[in-house]
Parts: C-alpha cells; structure tokens; sequence
C-alpha cells in the first residue's frame, strides 16, 4: 500500500512537475516583478528599480490587468517559467519562485503558509500601492525615479 505524503505540493514537487494552477498559486502578489527596472549602462547585468509600476499592473487587486497577454503588451515583461526561473537572478530575493528554485522553500509570510492573502503587504514586502504608473512618466524621464535598489 502506497505511503501518502501529506507535504504541500511545493514541497514535495519540483517546479517543473507543478500544474498550471499550483504554479500560479505561488505568486504571492508582492507586485515586485511589476516594477519598472532600469538596464544601468555600465553595468548592463544589473537592473535599477524604478518607483514606477508596469502599466498592466492594478495595484489594489496586486495582480496583472491583462495577465494572458502581457508579454505581447509589454515586450519587455518577463514570463516566469518552471524552465526559466533559475535563470532569472534579478527576480527579487523574496520572490517564492526564486526561493523554491534555490532550494529555500516558501518564507513564513507567504500566503500559501500564513494563510492570509494580505500577508505580503503586512509584512512589507508588497511594493506600495502610491506607485507611479509608467503611462504618467516620458521614457526620457524614467532616470528621476530610480530608487537606488539594484538587481542582478
């Protein structure tokens, strides 16, 4: 008789045998993928973060308004994948992708874990909700607001 494994799917599967839906239930809506990031032109592997949001992001709902076609809206919107995300070293630390795929597990304020969807903002990691919206800002603009975090 089989042995039932009573873990969360997070922990006891790989990202890459993951179904579509426990994929997207890791996105904890801390919206940080969502800010607008700057390529420093000395160092082109790090990225400066802005304090703009992607246009396509709703910052009430802390999802992504037209989440089906956002790489075809925004070119330069990054789809996080199972066979993608150990190649994304500038997604942010607190990123449960990037944790799952360092081996790190999911952190206690995860939704998933703490079972409270507004754990991310309790705890500070939700990027705020007064965020300019890129739409309101000329690209040539785009420097003044660099908050000086930087990622690689």
């Amino acid at each position: 008789m089989p042995v039932s494994d009573d873990r969360p799917f997070w922990e006891r599967k790989a990202l890459t045998e993951m179904t579509r839906e426990e994929w997207e239930s890791l996105c904890d809506g801390c919206g940080r993928c969502c800010i607008v990031t700057l390529e420093d032109e000395d160092e082109p592997e790090i990225l400066q973060e802005t304090s703009m949001r992607c246009r396509l992001f709703d910052p009430m709902a802390r999802r992504c308004t037209c989440y089906e076609k956002r790489t075809a809206l925004v070119p330069e919107c990054v789809e996080l994948r199972p066979d993608n995300i150990r190649d994304l070293s500038f997604m942010p630390p607190t990123c449960a992708y990037r944790r799952l795929a360092e081996g790190k597990g999911l952190a206690s304020w995860h939704p998933l874990i703490s079972g409270d969807p507004k754990s991310v903002e309790t705890v500070g990691i939700a990027v705020p909700r007064e965020m300019t919206d890129e739409r309101e800002v000329k690209e040539r603009d785009y420097w003044r607001y660099v908050t000086g975090e930087r990622r690689r």
